[in-house]
């Protein structure tokens, strides 16, 4: 898989939010503070000075398209990468597009325009969703999609394993972004995404376990 331009672009985006994050830090107040958490229901419960809070989502972009660039040169099972090429460009793209997302709902306000309350969860939601398409066209590897021991050993273990992981994943997006537009209180919309995400991630795990067992089992 190529990853010389997608790296280069992510560079660009993140080097524009850095110029985004210094000019917006000095329309601001010495002393203002900007959030750099929220909670469930999208309200910030985390501050800091404004050009920290500004700057780190181009840090952890740039930061995490370097990490997805050396992934492709280091896993072992090369000759299956390509398959999962979907897959790792869909994460890639999604990321970017949340980070930007993240800059913009921190630096906006200072241009007058408030974002959303909800819109990093909406994000969160659609990353999920995003990524869940993708899911089913990975194949084998390391450092890429559902990695069970069973599954990274089986390619019909892991075709099966995503391709339930991929349509729970997208309907626990989907289930993020539906409370995330509802008037629900803020613990409801915390269960809520919790449970989505640890049933995206847990019920594929053990189905793996599964038909490993009973391949075992049937081999005996």
């Amino acid at each position: 898989m190529k990853t010389v331009r997608p790296l280069v672009a992510s560079l660009a985006l993140a080097a524009l939010m850095a110029i985004f994050a210094f000019v917006t830090a000095e329309r601001l107040p010495a002393d203002a503070l900007l959030p750099t958490h929220w909670n469930a229901s999208g309200e910030p419960d985390k501050f800091s000075d404004a050009l920290t809070a500004l700057l780190l989502p181009a840090f952890l972009a740039g930061g995490i398209a370097l990490l997805l660039a050396v992934i492709p040169r280091i896993e072992p099972l090369q000759d299956k990468l390509e398959g999962s090429a979907p897959l790792l460009r869909a994460a890639w793209i999604g990321v970017m597009l949340l980070f930007v997302l993240i800059q913009l709902t921190i630096g906006l306000p200072a241009y007058g325009i408030d974002m959303p309350v909800n819109a990093i969860m909406l994000g969160i939601g659609l990353l999920l969703v995003m990524i869940g398409n993708a899911l089913p066209k990975s194949r084998p590897g390391f450092f890429v999609g559902i990695r069970t021991p069973w599954a990274i050993l089986d390619e019909d273990n892991w075709i099966a394993t995503h391709r339930l992981g991929g349509k729970l994943m997208m309907l626990a997006g989907l289930a993020i972004v539906a409370v995330s537009l509802s008037p629900a209180s803020a613990e409801t919309i915390g269960i809520v995404v919790l449970a989505a995400v640890f049933a995206a991630a847990l019920v594929p795990f053990a189905y793996s376990w599964w038909i490993w067992q009973n391949r075992t089992k049937t081999s005996d």
